[in-house]
């Protein structure tokens, strides 16, 4: 039989699969004979060796064998059958709660069985709930497992054993044919990889003197084989995206100083080192004849929106338009605001579109965007619906790149795509992303850091404190306001509910109001008009507010270099990032600043972390790579919906160190289409339409 065929065989050609079964397979993305030796043990159990019953302890878990000495229906609160078995250095008592009166008939006196469980505490001493059993005779030699036993990710009725027999089929058709090796054997002596069949088969059915505790870290070399190969398949689909990208034209736009100089003469401070780095990276970029794709991290507050304003700007000196996107309506205020004020002092025309936008406020919009008479458009992600056109879209920046998944991303480029030419995309995030996931999830970008703050932002003194002091705190608040600063009160809940935040939020400004009779304080939470938001945070940054009682809406883009405090209940139901986020809101004029974490107690062992982290550090990066420990990249990336980063063996912080390996061999590979094409599709299969977008 040869290789490709596993890959071809549907489950069904194995014995015992109807289309019920089928089903269920597929549910956990099993379709062929490749897909389910592709589907690998979260763990295994050792049953290849009988346990004494007198040296079990509780935790234990292994096989046993002995004779019943009695089995009883016991009445206790839940009705259950109790059997006792003996081997001559021990009792141990096995209790059922779900039994038959066969199977009790079937457990009588005297009766050899041998047993698998794990050993617990119970009301007769040492117990095994619903151990797995079978009789066995003791005048034959009944033969242990010869390997360990695998536990396989399953789905509902779908056991073990049924899993295991489905392998067992699947094994027999490889040992017959193989799974195609598609690394080049150059490569595999390059960097010791072990042979694709022998990994597999070892990991499904791992031998006795296996190292148990490197397989259940992830460790073992047949599991770093496949790991390897799959992340390989994921670097090599964006390689792919990002020539595709590149085989489109795109405007080649000159890097002209008329609206640069006149920008940055009105700017009241001078560009940062870090800044004009960057900037001179994108302009080289811009002047290309394909698309730019790149991306701009930047720490909170270090400038990336001036950073994207002079990437506008040479758009439209150009004669192109660009578009500016933020996951939020405050953050694309924010931004529109920005614009306006930096772009319309020099007669260019800046044009707004989000999704409360209706009537013919919207229309008259759609028609300036149209047009072509704004030069630049700022939104949320209304920008990419129908019905948005663009007269000649050159730029696209999209702002928190994270909060949308790639789908949206590349739907707003499809948007200035015409027959020949793709417009040119920046994507900026305040949130550092973990290097691993830098040259995993964005293989496709070429990426710029602005590692500088401007000069008079001040470090943020980050406090934890339990809010069991909250009156202390509310007097911190009372000092800080009688002194001319000015607070943030952010309220979180765990509910997924925004209508319950927003009453949460409601509720604290009315107790603070009561508590803070003198201060002035204001309320904004993501239920409000955009309007109303708009103008609380006018007057906020007007200092007609002395404290603002918020929702994480305020979380990105908000700025008012006055407010020096914060106070962030419930900090431990945050991620990191967003914490970082939040804190990043003060601590941005020249006075010293506090971010005050109040938690709830009783603290779990990772909200622990989490706070030590923020109290430790400001550093966005080290703040990311532990938020990816933590979390996990599909948590971080914000990638959950998107299915973009569901790895079936790889993990990116264990296997973090191949992927300087995985990058060398992709660009190796790359250069064989076909080959790459069929390792993208082994281990994307049905993924992989994100990279073909």
């Amino acid at each position: 039989m040869n290789g490709p065929a596993l890959a071809q065989l549907p489950v069904t050609e194995l014995k015992g699969v109807g289309a019920a079964l089928q089903l269920k397979l597929e549910k956990l993305e099993i379709y062929t004979l490749q897909d389910l030796l592709f589907h690998l043990p979260l763990r295994y159990q050792d049953r290849t060796r009988i346990m004494p019953i007198g040296g079990l302890r509780p935790g234990d878990e292994g096989v046993i064998e002995g004779e019943v000495k009695g089995a009883d229906i016991a009445m206790g609160r839940r009705r259950s059958l109790v059997c006792r078995l003996q081997d001559g250095t021990g009792t141990i008592t096995l209790r059922f709660f779900h039994f038959s009166a066969a199977q009790k008939n079937n457990l009588k006196t005297g009766t050899r069985i041998r047993c698998f469980g794990e050993v617990r505490t119970g009301a007769s001493g040492l117990e095994i709930y619903h151990p797995e059993y079978r009789r066995v005779d003791d005048t034959v030699i009944t033969p242990v497992e010869e390997s360990l036993t695998p536990i396989y990710p399953t789905t509902e009725g779908l056991n073990q054993a049924r899993l295991r027999a489905l392998t067992d089929g699947a094994l027999a058709y490889l040992a017959n044919g193989s799974l195609t090796e598609l690394i080049p054997e150059n490569l595999r002596q390059q960097w010791r990889l072990p042979p694709l069949n022998d990994a597999v088969n070892y990991l499904h059915r791992p031998p006795v003197d296996a190292d148990q505790e490197q397989l259940l870290d992830g460790y073992h070399p047949a599991q770093r084989r496949l790991a390897f190969e799959e992340l390989l398949a994921h670097h090599l689909s964006l390689l792919k995206l990002r020539q595709r990208t590149r085989q489109s034209g795109a405007p080649q736009l000159a890097t002209t100083t008329h609206y640069r100089d006149q920008f940055l003469l009105q700017l009241p401070f001078p560009l940062t080192g870090a800044q004009q780095r960057v900037s001179q990276e994108i302009a080289a970029d811009l002047s290309q004849p394909y698309p730019m794709l790149r991306l701009v991290q930047g720490d909170v507050g270090s400038g990336k929106t001036v950073v994207a304003a002079l990437a506008a700007l040479q758009a439209v000196e150009g004669g192109f338009q660009a578009a500016v996107m933020a996951p939020t309506e405050i953050l694309a205020e924010q931004h529109f605001i920005n614009f306006s004020n930096w772009l319309e002092p020099l007669g260019l025309q800046v044009a707004w579109l989000a999704g409360k936008l209706k009537g013919k406020k919207r229309q008259a919009q759609l028609d300036v965007i149209g047009d072509g008479s704004a030069q630049v458009v700022v939104g949320t992600h209304a920008l990419f619906q129908d019905g948005v056109n663009f007269a000649n879209l050159g730029l696209v920046v999209v702002d928190e790149q994270h909060r949308f998944g790639v789908h949206q991303r590349l739907a707003l480029r499809e948007k200035g795509r015409t027959d020949h030419r793709a417009p040119h995309q920046l994507i900026m995030t305040a949130t550092p992303i973990p290097r691993t996931l830098t040259m995993s999830a964005y293989a496709d970008l070429d990426c710029s850091i602005i590692d500088e703050l401007p000069p008079g932002r001040t470090p943020v003194n980050t406090v934890v404190i339990s809010d069991q002091r909250r009156p202390e705190v509310v007097q911190r608040v009372r000092d800080a306001c009688g002194q001319g600063r000015q607070v943030y009160w952010v309220c979180t809940l765990i509910e997924e509910s925004e209508a319950l935040q927003c009453q949460a939020a409601e509720v604290t400004a009315e107790e603070l109001r009561e508590a803070l009779t003198e201060l002035r304080i204001g309320l904004i939470h993501g239920r409000m008009k955009p309007a109303e938001k708009a103008d609380i945070m006018a007057s906020y940054k007007a200092a007609e507010l002395d404290l603002l009682v918020a929702t994480t809406v305020i979380e990105v883009g908000v700025d008012v270099p006055n407010a020096s405090v914060m106070i962030i209940e419930n900090p431990e139901r945050l991620g990191l990032a967003q914490l970082h986020q939040l804190r990043g809101r003060v601590g941005r004029g020249s006075v010293e600043s506090f971010c005050l974490l109040m938690y709830h107690a009783p603290l779990s062992q990772q909200g622990r972390e989490r706070l030590a982290v923020m109290r430790e550090t400001t550093d966005g990066f080290r703040i990311a790579e532990k938020d990816l420990e933590l979390r996990g990249p599909g948590e971080v990336l914000g990638t959950r919906q998107t299915g973009m980063m569901s790895f079936k063996v790889a993990d990116l912080q264990r296997d973090a160190d191949l992927l300087t390996r995985v990058k060398q061999v992709a660009s190796q590979i790359a250069t064989d289409p076909q080959l790459s094409d069929a390792i993208i599709h082994r281990w994307l299969g049905r993924d992989e339409q994100y990279a073909s977008v």
